[in-house]
């Protein structure tokens, strides 16, 4: 994992970045160069520009997915990822160069071959995301500890998402109660330092998760550290690796002491005016899907077009959620403390199901972000009674307050399943506390992008 702008990001994602970036550069002056023939291209003026037009589609890329690994795809669903990539990013591409300063001397034959060639692209990376291919320069890890987190490690750092790192071997503890790691991948002769300095190990995982009374070889860690070696303990490395907080390492003194979870003025301002700009952009891309949207609601069974729920904001204050009614209406259901009056909590309408399988349900919630109710992106807005609830089973649960919750975020992009239980809360608030603990501009950029990846496929990163 690299750290940029105070994220994390995975080192074979940023090479795949890269390496596109690159192609595409050279394809759009390669394609300006023979295009031009003897009268050559000042590549001065020119060069800006392609830099510009690979940002666009590494943009574009991103958001559909194909820096995601996905190598447990079908080839039938890698192919539906290809065309509907191809549908979108193809006119982006087109649109694009049409807005760059490129019209003096790129015709319409070149924009064509730009085009073929960014197709070219597309496909060589879905093909590339289903192989098995690992990052360059991956660093060397060795995991210290042969129990149930030594194995989770390995399986998280084998994951494709990873580039599927490589791990040395197992440095085994004595006070180690279970051992669940092969035999052959344990290594036991030599001192830590020695198992270090023969592997040129770049990085240390101490997969364990209560420190206190466990028997680690503290001089050890220390010699390594002073030679350049990175160690990572149980928490951290959830943290950088799977991106969220472990519950059991949120302590107050934590919280009091350690980084993030800071709420800077300007960051907050900025912040604001991020979600005004987007919010108001948005809600004049999709008015006339909202128009249509409530003509059909009223049209099917003359009822209100929207509905509105109590949820817990920023410090625990309670507000109103606003949401297109896909419920069927009946005049009767009066004594619902959850609906508005009006709303059947139990059968979609046909409109209703239509409208809420295409997520277009939560349009109006653009209101409340413009209210300052919510915010684009930040944790799940819930209702007052799971949140008693939840706070009950989890200490410091109220922490996920401290930022005003979101029409998407992390969790919401990363979690897969919801079904409304506990443990599916719990493992929920993990990924919020980490957007909670680390929440900036650009983390909240790649959970739009990702958003746009799971409404047009219905997929989460996890």
């Amino acid at each position: 994992m690299l750290k940029t702008f105070s994220q994390y990001f995975s080192l074979h994602v940023l090479q795949r970045i890269g390496l596109d970036s690159l192609l595409l550069v050279v394809v759009v002056i390669a394609s300006a160069v023979l295009r031009a023939g003897d009268h050559g291209v000042e590549l001065d003026g020119f060069l800006p520009s392609a830099f510009l037009f690979a940002v666009v589609m590494i943009v574009a890329n991103f958001a559909f997915g194909l820096y995601r690994s996905v190598d447990d795809d079908s080839p039938r669903v890698a192919f539906a990822r290809f065309v509907l990539s191809a549908f979108f990013c193809l006119p982006i591409a087109y649109g694009t160069m049409l807005l760059l300063p490129w019209q003096g001397f790129v015709s319409l034959a070149m924009r064509l071959q730009v085009l073929a060639l960014v197709l070219v692209v597309l496909l060589l990376r879905v093909l590339i995301n289903r192989s098995q291919a690992s990052s360059l320069f991956a660093p060397k890890i060795l995991i210290v500890g042969t129990g149930r987190e030594a194995q989770e490690a390995e399986r998280i750092l084998l994951h494709p998402e990873q580039g599927r790192i490589g791990v040395q071997g197992f440095f085994p503890l004595s006070a180690d109660s279970e051992q669940l790691i092969e035999p052959e991948k344990i290594i036991s002769s030599g001192s830590l330092t020695e198992v270090v300095q023969r592997l040129e190990i770049d990085t240390i995982i101490v997969a364990i998760s209560e420190l206190r009374g466990s028997a680690l070889p503290l001089r050890e860690l220390l010699d390594c550290k002073l030679f350049g070696v990175r160690i990572l303990d149980w928490h951290s490395f959830h943290e950088r690796v799977r991106r969220q907080v472990r519950l059991d390492s949120l302590r107050a003194s934590w919280l009091i002491f350690g980084e993030g979870f800071q709420q800077p003025l300007a960051q907050v301002f900025f912040k604001r005016v991020f979600d005004l700009a987007i919010s108001l952009s948005l809600l004049v891309l999709v008015s006339p899907l909202m128009v249509l949207a409530a003509f059909l609601i009223v049209f099917e069974d003359r009822g209100p077009v929207f509905f509105s729920q109590e949820r817990v904001g920023f410090g625990g204050q309670v507000f109103r959620i606003i949401r297109f009614r896909c419920k069927r209406f009946d005049e009767d259901s009066l004594n619902d403390d959850l609906l508005t009056p009006g709303e059947v909590s139990g059968e979609f309408s046909r409109v209703g199901r239509i409208i809420h399988g295409l997520r277009l349900d939560r349009l109006p919630q653009l209101f409340n972000v413009l209210r300052g109710d919510i915010s684009l992106v930040g944790p799940r807005p819930e209702r007052p009674s799971f949140v008693d609830r939840m706070a009950q089973e989890v200490p410091l649960y109220g922490v996920r307050h401290c930022v005003k919750p979101g029409m998407t975020g992390w969790a919401k992009v990363q979690c897969r399943d919801d079904d409304g239980s506990v443990s599916a809360a719990i493992q929920k608030l993990q990924y919020e506390l980490y957007y909670v603990k680390n929440h900036s501009l650009v983390l909240d950029m790649l959970v739009l992008l990702e958003t746009v990846h799971v409404v047009l496929l219905g997929k989460r990163s996890r």
